[in-house]
């Protein structure tokens, strides 16, 4: 990454900083205050939003971590965020746990079905897997609907909200400060783990995974690790989601919101950690947008008709995806790249 004009790296610790500069810590600092600040001055619609970004956030850097840097296609990472809440509500409704104890147990066990999913990844890749991981999707919804017991079946479950020290954290206002600290811990920690070993190596299976096992790169062990890692942070999604809602039912994890996510992905840049950030962002604004539009359309040109709205969304989902991969493949992020280096090496045009 190009430096601003005249500073240098000098030592390894320098160059291996991702912040370098005394600027990067102010924009940092200023950026967190600005998030910290945003309940004062929002309504509870724009929380709502922020919270479905955060939580969306938590789900697609797990999505990227599975896809974009290890290179493995998941159709069914809605599944494994149900897999979470289900397992959250579980543990708060029946056996008495803490919001604070439900939650990585909620990724563990997100995880752990994770793995089991993704073992065919040793044998299968590229187009193969995404149909293997679609079967993910059918298989636990099947589960959770015929365990009407534990997961109250196509009824709806309700989910007790979360406290600390003895406060209920209930209200949009309370609730944006637990989610945004989360997506904002979410983010550090892949940052980091692509920063490791275990991050290079994904990136060299994404690569080209013969020439990884060459190498010595254990494919297996690095793909299971890639399939719990990315499912562990949608099981987190799904349970700080499900806390927000206080009510949970299979209708909210269908296959059309994996298919959003791996949207989500492609538009904000697969293997680039800002890029589940810029996604998410860009497409729950788009979202929106056309839920307040898609009526005053259809009321405007009757012949339209009501089922407009539903349509219309499919429709833009796909001519926006389609528009990335032909004219910005590497996404949203890799533009915000371009930016920052223009200005960095200002006033050099080259």
């Amino acid at each position: 990454m190009p430096l601003p004009s005249g500073i240098y790296n000098v030592t390894y610790k320098e160059d291996m900083a991702i912040l370098r500069t005394w600027c990067h810590w102010v924009w940092l600092i200023a950026f967190l205050a600005f998030l910290a600040l945003i309940p004062a001055f929002a309504t509870r619609s724009q929380l709502n939003t922020l919270i479905t970004i955060a939580c969306s956030v938590i789900a697609v850097h797990g999505l990227n971590l599975l896809t974009g840097y290890c290179g493995q296609i998941s159709m069914g990472h809605s599944a494994f965020v149900a897999v979470g809440a289900y397992t959250s509500a579980i543990f708060c409704n029946n056996l008495g746990f803490s919001f604070w104890i439900a939650m990585p147990l909620a990724g563990l066990s997100a995880g752990l079905a994770g793995l089991v999913f993704g073992g065919p990844s040793l044998r299968v890749k590229g187009f193969y897997l995404a149909i293997t991981t679609l079967g993910a999707q059918f298989i636990i919804l099947f589960v959770i609907i015929h365990l009407p017991s534990l997961t109250g079946g196509v009824r709806s479950l309700d989910v007790p909200p979360p406290s600390l020290f003895g406060y209920l954290i209930e209200t949009d206002y309370s609730y944006y400060y637990l989610a945004m600290p989360m997506a904002v811990i979410t983010t550090y920690l892949v940052k980091n783990i692509s920063r490791t070993g275990v991050g290079r190596a994904f990136v060299a299976i994404r690569d080209n995974d013969l020439a990884a096992e060459g190498m010595g790169i254990a494919l297996f062990y690095n793909k299971m690790l890639a399939f719990f890692l990315g499912c562990f942070f949608a099981g987190i999604s799904g349970s700080v989601y499900a806390h927000y809602l206080q009510t949970i039912n299979i209708e909210y994890f269908t296959l059309m919101d994996s298919i959003w996510y791996l949207a989500m992905l492609i538009v904000g840049g697969l293997g680039q950690t800002m890029g589940p950030i810029f996604g998410v962002i860009f497409m729950v604004v788009l979202r929106n947008l056309i839920m307040e539009t898609a009526p005053l359309i259809s009321r405007a040109v009757p012949v339209l008709g009501i089922e407009f709205g539903a349509a219309m969304s499919l429709v833009v989902l796909g001519l926006v995806i389609m528009f990335f991969l032909v004219f910005e493949p590497r996404g949203l992020a890799h533009r915000w790249e371009i930016i920052k280096t223009k200005f960095r090496l200002y006033p050099f045009p080259y």
